[in-house]
C-alpha cells in the first residue's frame, strides 16, 4: 500500500490528508505549527510538528521510505522549493507540489516535481464551468488542451444506448464511466443504456468539451 507524507497542513493540505487516511492510506502530516498538528493528531495516520525545510528533520522522520510527497506549503515560496528539492533529492519516487502562481509552478517543475496543483486556478476553472452550464458538475484539466468533465445526463440521453448517443462521432468525446447513484460502472459497453439521474464522467479535447456546453 502506497504511503504519503503531506507537508503544510493548511486547509488544502489537511484536506488532502484527511481524504487519503479515510481511503485506507499511511499518511504522515508534517507542520510547523503546534496547534494545527494538534487538530489534527486524530485524523491520519501521523502528525508532526516539524521544520520540513530541515533535511536532518525529515530524514529522522523516515520521510525517504515514503511513496509520494505533498508539498502543500502555503504563502512560504522559498520553502515550498526548498522542500520539493530536498524530497526529490531524498529519492521519493513522486513528489506533488501546490503553485501559488504560473512562475512558481515553473521553477517547480524545473527542479524535478513530478506534478504542480494550483489550486486557486484549478478551482476557478471549475467553478466557471459550472456556471456555464448547469449540468457540468466538475471539471478535471488534464493538460492545456485535454479535459475530464462529470455531466448530468440530459433528458434527451434518458433510455439510450452509448451506441446511439455516439459521443464520439457527434461531439468528439469518449465516455470513461458512468454513475449511478453509489455505482460506478468503469469502461461502459456500447449496448449500455443511459437512465435518468446518471452521470457521465468524459474525456476529450477542450474544444469539444466546450461546444457540449453550449449544446446542453
Amino acid at each position: 500500500m502506497k504511503q504519503f507524507v503531506v507537508i503544510g497542513l493548511g486547509r488544502f493540505g489537511a484536506s488532502i490528508a484527511k481524504t487519503l487516511y479515510n481511503l485506507g492510506y499511511d499518511v504522515l502530516g508534517i507542520d510547523s505549527d503546534e496547534e494545527i498538528v494538534q487538530s489534527m493528531s486524530d485524523s491520519i495516520t501521523h502528525a508532526v510538528q516539524a521544520d520540513a525545510t530541515d533535511e536532518n528533520t525529515l530524514k529522522a522522520l523516515g520521510v525517504r521510505n515514503f511513496d509520494v510527497g505533498i508539498v502543500s506549503i502555503g504563502q512560504d515560496i522559498q520553502a515550498s522549493i526548498l522542500v520539493t528539492l530536498i524530497l526529490k533529492e531524498m529519492g521519493i519516487k513522486f513528489v506533488v507540489a501546490k503553485a501559488q502562481n504560473e512562475l512558481h509552478g515553473k521553477v517547480l517543475y524545473k527542479i524535478g516535481a513530478d506534478r504542480v496543483i494550483f489550486p486557486e486556478r484549478d478551482m476557478g476553472i471549475r467553478v466557471a464551468h459550472n456556471l456555464v452550464s448547469s449540468n457540468i458538475l466538475d471539471y478535471i484539466e488534464l493538460s492545456p488542451d485535454f479535459s475530464i468533465v462529470e455531466i448530468t445526463a440530459i433528458p434527451e440521453w434518458y433510455d439510450k444506448t452509448l451506441k446511439e448517443l455516439d459521443m464520439r462521432v457527434k461531439h468528439g468525446l469518449n465516455v470513461m464511466a458512468i454513475k449511478r447513484n453509489e455505482d460506478v460502472l468503469v469502461s461502459p459497453k456500447a449496448d449500455d443504456v443511459i437512465l435518468k439521474g446518471d452521470i457521465l464522467v468524459v474525456v476529450g479535447q477542450n474544444k469539444d468539451i466546450e461546444k457540449l456546453e453550449k449544446h446542453i
